[in-house]
């Protein structure tokens, strides 16, 4: 939930500011069709709302950007978010920070991108360089996929993904995998709503201690 975002009565304030609304003392001149009270409404509904408005003009400033190494606070933060979502895996801050380091300070080694607005950082991938025999050339792991809780299901996965993929076309990759969650439907069937078809092939993996 935003957080210029109330809840009442479970459900955030602009929903029941909707359907609830607080100025209900001026429903008798509702009834009567009263220009006056017409006015009365839209302004007290602006002003209830006028964080709507907020959030629509930094919607429009969204952007895509490549991470640097001052957003590497956030940057563990998301990605301890993940872990928390993820069975495999266990939120791990000084090695999330130290694997994202190893990126952002090694170009060649792949790329971070994030989502971010003018307020800050609310996504972010992550983009492991490889090379692929079968293909024939470079192909990207994809990993650390995720959108703040606050802001899914706004576009905002999809509007990453379509620039993870218009830069490995740009940079001539192969190929993008990713692994995602077995027990998450809601995931799989994002990905593959953007394009992505199930492997043949199962992960399996040892830990180097």
């Amino acid at each position: 939930m935003p957080e210029n975002t109330e809840r009442t009565g479970g459900q955030p304030r602009e929903f029941s500011l909707l359907v609830n609304p607080p100025f209900l003392q001026i429903g008798n001149f509702l009834k009567k069709n009263s220009t006056e009270a017409q006015m009365m409404l839209k302004k007290t509904y602006q002003m209830e709302n006028s964080h709507l408005n907020k959030e629509t003009i930094l919607k429009q400033n969204v952007r895509v950007e490549p991470a640097t190494i001052e957003d590497l606070p956030k940057l563990v933060q998301l990605v301890e978010e993940l872990m928390i979502l993820q069975g495999d895996f266990m939120p791990n801050r000084e090695a999330h920070e130290r694997g994202l380091a190893l990126i952002l300070e090694q170009p060649n080694r792949g790329r971070i991108f994030v989502l971010r607005n003018d307020d800050r950082i609310f996504g972010m991938v992550n983009l492991l360089f490889t090379i692929s025999t079968a293909m024939g050339g470079l192909v990207i792991l994809l990993e650390d996929f995720v959108i703040h809780p606050n802001h899914r299901a706004q576009g905002y996965g999809t509007m990453l993904l379509d620039y993870v993929k218009e830069f490995a076309k740009r940079k001539n990759f192969k190929r993008i995998t990713l692994l995602t969650d077995k027990i998450s439907s809601e995931s799989q069937n994002f990905f593959k709503k953007e394009g992505f078809d199930h492997s043949n092939m199962i992960p399996m993996r040892l830990i180097i201690d």
